[in-house]
């Protein structure tokens, strides 16, 4: 088949709820793609950030064709040892918590919406989120997500979620009362631009959740596992949360999404609250206690900070010579652009010249490379986008 073959099929047969590229994906390895008519992408977005130790990671790829090999899916009717181990590895490496698994992000923060709900009084209800905050797409996660466009069609949404500015703290005490269940925002707002939350506006979430017997949750999806250069987004803060969601990074490119909450809170979720089929499946959990250990064999975490610094230099050097960026931001290898005109056809003329970036709130470039990627790898990076602003302005 050729690439106008695959596109024709997936026009018949495929619901067209996604603005695709007109690309045949093939193959993937580190940072670097192959379409079916082998031509080469240095991918500065793997996956939308899941690929975050880079395409078909071997140690990945070892752990799954091991785990095929002996039991692929196993109900959550009997234990298994790779999602016992990999509980134990997160609870390590976070605030000692207790995991719940699933499939994906959004699957992650209904879970913690679910429990946030099921440890509170009768009378919470209330959650609040904040505006461009992104947190999935089912309802009570497109509920939470702070933003209209994503609302369009599918009102009303579920009741009892109350929206602030980011980062406001002045609206976060307006917003508070009695009836609040939980707070749940991302540390940094990775679809709403790459901005991150203060170290006030944290600490004042986590005040107010003591004073009035709420919930902080901090949505950990896109700045979990090591994408901030710590294991988690929190931890660049003197905060700890209740509970905190994850996925995309987690399990190398296999679909796993994971819940943890503190000890005393897990608790709540008893047998018949809450459960996923796949959630916590063996072939899963050995992806990504994989991409755990590959992390720290190699010591992924300096790397990102390391190859972070070094990707904002680099960048600032573009600054200095097109009046179109306005700043760089951003923590580790999660790293905004900020452009003073809309950015899409940057993306698109990137692509053309076999680069991968991504534009988010119409005006932000992402560049979110893998953990490991290289200095070389960015450089060639960085000299395409050069390439393409050199242009002149986007049309």
């Amino acid at each position: 088949m050729n690439t106008q073959d695959v596109i024709a099929m997936f026009d018949e047969y495929v619901i067209g709820n996604y603005g695709r590229l007109p690309r045949v994906i093939t193959k993937g390895q580190g940072n670097r793609l192959w379409d079916l008519d082998g031509k080469e992408i240095l991918d500065m977005f793997p996956g939308w950030a899941v690929s975050g130790i880079g395409h078909c990671h071997p140690k990945v790829v070892q752990a799954i064709c091991a785990q095929a090999g002996e039991l692929l899916h196993m109900d959550n009717t009997f234990y298994n040892v790779p999602q016992g181990r990999l509980a134990k590895l997160l609870s390590e490496r976070a605030f000692g918590g207790k995991c719940f698994f699933c499939n994906s992000g959004a699957e992650s923060v209904e879970a913690a919406l679910k429990l946030a709900r099921r440890h509170s009084a009768k009378e919470k209800y209330k959650f609040i989120t904040a505006e461009r905050g992104f947190h999935g797409r089912t309802f009570a996660a497109v509920t939470a997500t702070a933003q209209p466009k994503y609302h369009d069609g599918f009102l009303p949404m579920l009741p009892g979620f109350v929206y602030v500015p980011y980062n406001d703290i002045d609206a976060l005490h307006e917003a508070f009362s009695e009836e609040v269940a939980a707070v749940m925002i991302e540390p940094i707002q990775g679809e709403g631009g790459v901005r991150a939350a203060s170290p006030e506006y944290m600490q004042t979430i986590r005040d107010l959740c003591d004073e009035h017997g709420a919930v902080m949750i901090l949505d950990e999806v896109q700045t979990g596992l090591g994408r901030t250069g710590r294991w988690f987004g929190y931890q660049h803060y003197d905060v700890t949360p209740d509970i905190i969601t994850m996925a995309k990074a987690l399990g190398g490119g296999a679909a796993i999404g994971a819940m943890m909450a503190r000890p005393e809170i897990a608790a709540s979720l008893v047998p018949g609250t809450h459960a996923s089929t796949f959630g916590g499946n063996p072939l899963a959990c050995a992806a990504a206690i994989a991409v755990i250990e590959a992390i720290e064999e190699a010591h992924l975490l300096d790397n990102t900070i390391k190859m972070g610094d070094y990707a904002r230099q680099k960048l600032e050097t573009l600054k200095e010579k097109y009046p179109i960026i306005d700043h760089i931001r951003g923590q580790g290898l999660m790293i905004g652009i900020q452009l003073t005109t809309p950015g899409a056809e940057i993306v698109s003329r990137c692509l053309d010249k076999g680069l991968r970036i991504n534009c988010t709130q119409e005006t932000v470039l992402r560049f979110m490379p893998s953990m490991i990627v290289t200095p070389e790898e960015l450089d060639q990076a960085v000299a395409i986008l050069d390439e393409v602003l050199g242009q002149g302005e986007p049309l």
